[in-house]
C-alpha cells in the first residue's frame, strides 16, 4: 500500500458512515414508523459521535481477534546476497541420463499406433482404464524387480536379459523403446563392473535412467524395506577429472571421483542424450539479512497485501502492485476449477487454517525418493505434506520454511473471502501439490519426475505398484526453485516435455544478483523467468536479472518500509511463523499462520496466478495467445526502477552521477494485469 494505515482506517471509516447516513435516510423515508424513525436516529447519532471522537469503525484488521491476524516479519537492514548462495550442490553418487534413441524410437511407436487404431479419442474415463492396462501389460512384460538392479564387487553381474526368477526374458515382447532402456542399464552396470564399484541401476517414466553409485550404498528403509542410499551434499566449484589409471580403491574412497569416472565414461559410449549429476535445487525466498468500490476481498489480511493492489499513488493503490484488484473487477472474474496450477515446492502444510476451508487444493504427490531428505519417515508417497525442511539444526538462523506453503497461498490455495486471513491470486483455480524439495533441497532428478507428473506425461506408482496419474494435468506450473547453474540438460528435457503437451512453466530468477542465465530453472528455454520488484516498482537488491529475464513481478523487501506503515514491504502469505507481532496493537505474539517473506520465490506465483486469472477468463487462448497477452500488458518500467548497484555488474552504464547504480534488463517490465480482461486476442 501506499499509505499509512490509520489515514487508510480513516479514509474507510468516513466512507462507512456516509453509507450508513444514506440508508438511515433511506430506511426512514421508506418506513414512516415512529419505532423506526427513533432506531435510526439513535443509530446515525451514536455513529457521528463515534466519528467526532476520533473512533474509527472496524477496519478489517481489527474485524478479528489478535490471534487471527498475527503475522510474521520484520524491517530487516538491506539484503545483500551472499557468495554460499551462489554454489550448486549435488548428490554424490547420483547420475541422470538418458538414452539418445529413445526418444526418436518413442515417437515413432507413438506414431505408429495411431496408424494402426484410428478410434475415436477416449474419454476421461476410458483413457483411465487404458493407461492402468498398458501400465500392467508392460510390468508383466518385462517383469521388473521390484527394487532396482544392484550390482556389487562382491555379487556376479545381473543379466538383463533374465528375469529376477533366473529364466530368460522373452525379448520378443518387448518394444524397441523397452531394448533401448535395457541396452541402456546393461552398459552402465557394465561401467559399475569395471570400476570395481557398487550401486544401482533404476529406469525411470519418460526414458530417464538413474545410476547411484558409491561404496557400500545399499541400506534398507526401516519403513519400507526398499534399498536407499546416503545422499551426500557436496559443493560443485570443479568438476574433478577421471584419471586413466583410476583404481577401484581408488575409486570405492573417493564418491565425488568415481561419480565423475561414470560420467566420463558413459558419455564416451554415445549412447545417451545426456548424462549429468543429480543436482540439489533450493527454494528462492531471500530469507537472511546479512546479520540477521472495487473488487475488494473480505479477508482481513488484504490491507496489507500492496502486492495485489493495482499500480498507483490513490489511496486504494501500490506503485509496486501487480493490478490484481482492478482485473478481479472489470472481468468479473476471480478464476475458474477448470484452470489447473501445479506447484513443484516443500510441499503444503494442510492444516493452515486458510487451507482448511479451500475447496482449491486437489490431490497431489510427494516425489521426494530419498527418505532422510524426505524428512517423513518414507520415499515416494501420496502425501504432499510438508513435514519441515529444516537442514542444519546447529545453525541458529535456520527454520523449517515451509516455503511450498507460502508460495501456494499467493496462488490462490487460501480461502479468499471467507472473513478470515489473506486473499489469493485467483480465488478459484486448481491447485495440484507436488512436493519434490525436502529437508537440504530437491534432487533434480526428483523435480523432473515432479514436473512430468504435474504435467500428466508419467504416473507415479502407489504402495501395491499400480499407476498413479495426475487426475489434473497442470495448465501452469510454478517453479520457484533455483540452482547456480545453467540450464541441466535433464531438466531441460522435462520442461520440453510439458510445455509441447500445452504447460506454461514459470521460474523464479534467483536471489543472487547475478546475471539469471547463471541459474536453473531461469536460464532453461520455454520457461517464463520472473524477476523480484519491491513496493516502489524497483528491481530489489536480492534478484537476478539480465537478459533471460520475461517480466518482474512483486518479490518484496523486507529492508524497506515505503508506505511508512511500520512493517516490512515483504510478500504478506500463509506460512507458520515464530516470533509474530499484531498488526493492529504492535504487541509480540508467539506463533502465527502468516508471514512476510521476500523472494523471486515470491514474484514467479504473481505471474502463475495471473495467467491463471487470464485463461479463466479468456479459455478461448492458446498457450502462446495466453503468454503474449500478459507479457503485451506489463508496465513499463523507468530506467532508475530497472536498475542494480553497479558493484553487482561486471560492466554496466550508470545511471547515477555517484556510479552507484546501473541500468540491467528487465523483460517486458512490472506485471499488471489491471486491464487485460479487455484485450481482444488476435487469434491463429
Amino acid at each position: 500500500m501506499t499509505v499509512n494505515l490509520m489515514k487508510w482506517t480513516s479514509g474507510r471509516a468516513a466512507g462507512k458512515l456516509l453509507l450508513m447516513a444514506v440508508a438511515i435516510i433511506g430506511l426512514a423515508a421508506c418506513d414512516q414508523q415512529e419505532t423506526r424513525q427513533k432506531r435510526a436516529t439513535t443509530l446515525f447519532d451514536a455513529a457521528i459521535e463515534q466519528f467526532q471522537s476520533g473512533g474509527a469503525l472496524p477496519s478489517g484488521l481489527q474485524s478479528v481477534s489478535s490471534d487471527q491476524r498475527a503475522i510474521a516479519g520484520k524491517i530487516t537492514e538491506r539484503f545483500v546476497p551472499q557468495a554460499t548462495m551462489r554454489q550448486a550442490r549435488f548428490a554424490i553418487g547420483s547420475v541422470v541420463c538418458k538414452p539418445k534413441e529413445w526418444k526418436r524410437i518413442k515417437a515413432e511407436e507413438r506414431a505408429q499406433l495411431q496408424i494402426d487404431q484410428p478410434v475415436r479419442p477416449l474419454t476421461p474415463a476410458e483413457l483411465k482404464i487404458k493407461r492402468r492396462e498398458d501400465y500392467q501389460r508392460i510390468r508383466e512384460l518385462k517383469r521388473l524387480p521390484e527394487r532396482p538392479i544392484v550390482v556389487s564387487p562382491d555379487r556376479p553381474l545381473p543379466q538383463i536379459n533374465r528375469l529376477p526368477d533366473g529364466t530368460m526374458r522373452d525379448m520378443t515382447k518387448l518394444k524397441r523403446s523397452e531394448e533401448v532402456q535395457l541396452r541402456a542399464q546393461a552398459l552402465m552396470l557394465t561401467t559399475l563392473d569395471k570400476y570395481g564399484l557398487s550401486g544401482q541401476v533404476a529406469t525411470r517414466d519418460d526414458g530417464e535412467i538413474m545410476v547411484m553409485v558409491g561404496a557400500d550404498v545399499i541400506k534398507r528403509n526401516q519403513f519400507t524395506g526398499e534399498p536407499v542410499r546416503p545422499t551426500f551434499l557436496m559443493t560443485d566449484q570443479t568438476d574433478l577429472p577421471c584419471p586413466t589409471d583410476a583404481s577401484p580403491d581408488t575409486l570405492r574412497n573417493n564418491p565425488d571421483l568415481a561419480t565423475s569416472c561414470v560420467i566420463k565414461e558413459l558419455e564416451e559410449s554415445g549412447e545417451f542424450e545426456y548424462v549429468e549429476k543429480d543436482f540439489i535445487f533450493e527454494h528462492q525466498f531471500a530469507r537472511r539479512p546479512p546479520d540477521s468500490a472495487r473488487s475488494v476481498p473480505n479477508d482481513p489480511l488484504w490491507e496489507l497485501q500492496w502486492n495485489l493492489l493495482d499500480p498507483g499513488s490513490e489511496l486504494t493503490q501500490s506503485p509496486g502492485g501487480a493490478g490484481f484488484q482492478g482485473f478481479w473487477t472489470d472481468a468479473k472474474t476471480q478464476g475458474t476449477r477448470d484452470v489447473t496450477i501445479a506447484t513443484v515446492d516443500t510441499g503444503i502444510a494442510f492444516d493452515h487454517p486458510d487451507f482448511a476451508a479451500s475447496l482449491n487444493i486437489v490431490d497431489g504427490w510427494d516425489m521426494v525418493s530419498d527418505p532422510r531428505m524426505g524428512n517423513d519417515g518414507d520415499g515416494r508417497d501420496s502425501n504432499p505434506e510438508d513435514p519441515g525442511d529444516l537442514c542444519d539444526p546447529t545453525d541458529p538462523l535456520a527454520e523449517d520454511s515451509f516455503h511450498g506453503t507460502h508460495v501456494a497461498g499467493t496462488l490462490g490455495a487460501a480461502a479468499t473471502n471467507n472473513r478470515a486471513g489473506i486473499a489469493g491470486g485467483a480465488w478459484d483455480v486448481t491447485i495440484v501439490p507436488v512436493r519434490a524439495l525436502g529437508k537440504c533441497g530437491g534432487l533434480m532428478s526428483d523435480i523432473n519426475d515432479a514436473i512430468r507428473w504435474a504435467g500428466g506425461l508419467i504416473p507415479a506408482e502407489s504402495e501395491t505398484g499400480d499407476p498413479i496419474w495426475n487426475e489434473n494435468p497442470a495448465d501452469i506450473i510454478n517453479l520457484s526453485i533455483g540452482l547456480f547453474r545453467t540450464c541441466p540438460s535433464s531438466l531441460q528435457d522435462a520442461i520440453d516435455a510439458v510445455v509441447e503437451r500445452g504447460a506454461i512453466v514459470v521460474a523464479a530468477a534467483g536471489n543472487a544478483q547475478i546475471p539469471a542465465d547463471l541459474y536453473s530453472p531461469a536460464s532453461c528455454n520455454n520457461v517464463i523467468t520472473v524477476a523480484a520488484s519491491d513496493a516502489r516498482g524497483h528491481l530489489t537488491e536480492y534478484t537476478n536479472f539480465g537478459d533471460k529475464i520475461d517480466i518482474v513481478a512483486p518479490g518484496g523487501a523486507l529492508d524497506r518500509d515505503d508506505d511508512g506503515d511500520g512493517r516490512p514491504d515483504g510478500i504478506l502469505s500463509t506460512r507458520p511463523a515464530v516470533d509474530c507481532f499484531d498488526p493492529v496493537s504492535g504487541d509480540p505474539v508467539a506463533n502465527c499462520n502468516y508471514a512476510y517473506e521476500q523472494g523471486t520465490s515470491m514474484a514467479a506465483p504473481h505471474v502463475s496466478a495471473a495467467l491463471a486469472l487470464l485463461k479463466a477468463s479468456r479459455p478461448e487462448l492458446t498457450r502462446n495467445e495466453l503468454i503474449d497477452t500478459l507479457l503485451g500488458g506489463a508496465r513499463d518500467i523507468s530506467e532508475a526502477q530497472c536498475s542494480v548497484r553497479c558493484s553487482a555488474v561486471s560492466n554496466g552504464t550508470p545511471i547515477d552521477a555517484e556510479g552507484e547504480f546501473c541500468q540491467q534488463s528487465c523483460g517486458v517490465g512490472l506485471l499488471d494485469i489491471s486491464g487485460l480482461s479487455g484485450i481482444e486476442s488476435d487469434g491463429e
